[in-house]
């Protein structure tokens, strides 16, 4: 990525200070569609991180932050693509997002690579994304489903599973997450007994299950959406008797899913994102200040995604993507002095002192190869309707 300054920016570096100005991040989630009910938690945590720098006015010699709200609708690409091109025409300086993984992609094909226009996802998992060409543009604070795929293999095998049917929802991220899962299953020794995609926004699926329960399985594993077609096949199959225990990856963690189903998904197990630390408490804690659920998936990864923009922005002494995109990496990894949840101001104030920080945030980042994280999960169990975590890794 090219990084020269602009004249302004350039003359306001040579001053040794930056012009205070109104930056304005986008916020490209699905607020509609089959995610509806974990995005406005994940949008109120990227926006926490706005508040807390604008509050400190230690951005940029006093700069605050805007958030712009656009929806993704998930899995519809003409719809995402279309309100990225209106954010970017609006003159934001960058862009939290996109949430699911074609339309992350879109957006970067589409609109950030011809724009210039960096992206920090805190969701988007295809392992695909790991191999697109982004012109060092894109970043995710949360792991790819390659790592995922490990991951419920281990819970699958220690559990005493020998062998499951595997659904997954016909997009990027359903075809990355499964192929996953299955390679790593089958290299732990198990059996797949068969591989079948869904569609989203059926009112039927008792075909799809069919199918599933004629390849039988020890469980059924769900790559799917919890609002839409994940929760149709997991109620079709409750309903006809064909499976009562469900592995549930990612797309299907949050609390309307239990809430849906009721007490019949008690038993049921997965795994999502996460880790176990005093800042990851600290931002709970935050977040139940400010109203809403910190420990709901992707939410720390989406205050971390804010929080690494402005860092990176005071970092290069600019708003301007083509210099601040450079130093994403920089604020993101050792050496440097550690940045927890509540801290942003202390990290503004190190940078513009000419410091170097390590921002590990509330989810404890580490930015690896292409600009992605490590990756840490929290295992999660349906215990009397409600997701828990019951082990970490």
């Amino acid at each position: 990525m090219k990084k020269l300054l602009t004249a302004t920016a350039a003359t306001a570096l040579l001053a040794g200070t930056a012009m205070a100005e109104d930056v304005k991040l986008g916020i490209m989630f699905g607020f509609t569609g089959p995610i509806e009910s974990l995005s406005p938690a994940m949008a109120a945590g990227a926006e926490l991180a706005m508040k807390e720098v604008s509050d400190s006015g230690k951005l940029l010699d006093g700069s605050t932050v805007t958030p712009v709200r656009a929806d993704t609708g998930c899995a519809d690409n003409a719809l995402a693509t279309a309100n990225a091109e209106r954010l970017v025409a609006e003159g934001i300086n960058g862009l939290v997002g996109g949430d699911c993984s074609g339309v992350t992609g879109a957006i970067l094909q589409n609109v950030a690579v011809p724009n210039g226009m960096v992206m920090i996802s805190p969701s988007a998992t295809s392992p695909g994304l790991s191999v697109m060409e982004d012109n060092d543009l894109f970043f995710r604070t949360s792991p790819s489903d390659a790592r995922e795929g490990e991951i419920m293999a281990d819970i699958l095998k220690e559990r005493g599973v020998n062998s499951i049917a595997l659904t997954y929802t016909n997009n990027d991220y359903g075809k990355g997450l499964s192929e996953a899962i299955k390679s790593s299953f089958e290299a732990l020794g198990g059996e797949v007994t068969i591989v079948a995609a869904h569609e989203d926004g059926k009112a039927d699926y008792s075909a799809e299950v069919g199918a599933l329960a004629s390849a039988g399985g020890d469980i059924l594993v769900v790559a799917g959406y919890l609002d839409q077609g994940g929760l149709g096949i997991i109620q079709s199959s409750l309903d006809s008797g064909a499976f009562d225990t469900f592995g549930l990856p990612g797309g299907m963690i949050g609390d309307s899913l239990p809430e849906n189903v009721g007490p019949d998904l008690n038993g049921s197990y997965g795994q999502a994102p996460g880790s176990k630390s005093e800042a990851a408490d600290s931002f709970f804690a935050m977040a139940e200040g400010e109203g809403f659920d910190g420990s709901s998936i992707f939410v720390p990864e989406s205050y971390d995604a804010a929080a690494l923009f402005l860092l990176a922005m005071q970092a290069a002494g600019s708003s301007n993507p083509a210099d601040y995109g450079s130093k994403i990496m920089d604020v993101a990894n050792e050496p440097g002095e550690k940045i927890y949840p509540g801290e942003l101001a202390k990290g503004l104030e190190l940078l513009a002192a000419g410091q170097e920080i390590d921002y590990v945030g509330a989810s404890g980042v580490e930015l690896i190869g292409p600009g992605e994280s490590a990756g840490a999960y929290r295992e999660i169990e349906v215990i009397d309707g409600e997701m828990k975590t019951v082990n970490y890794r």
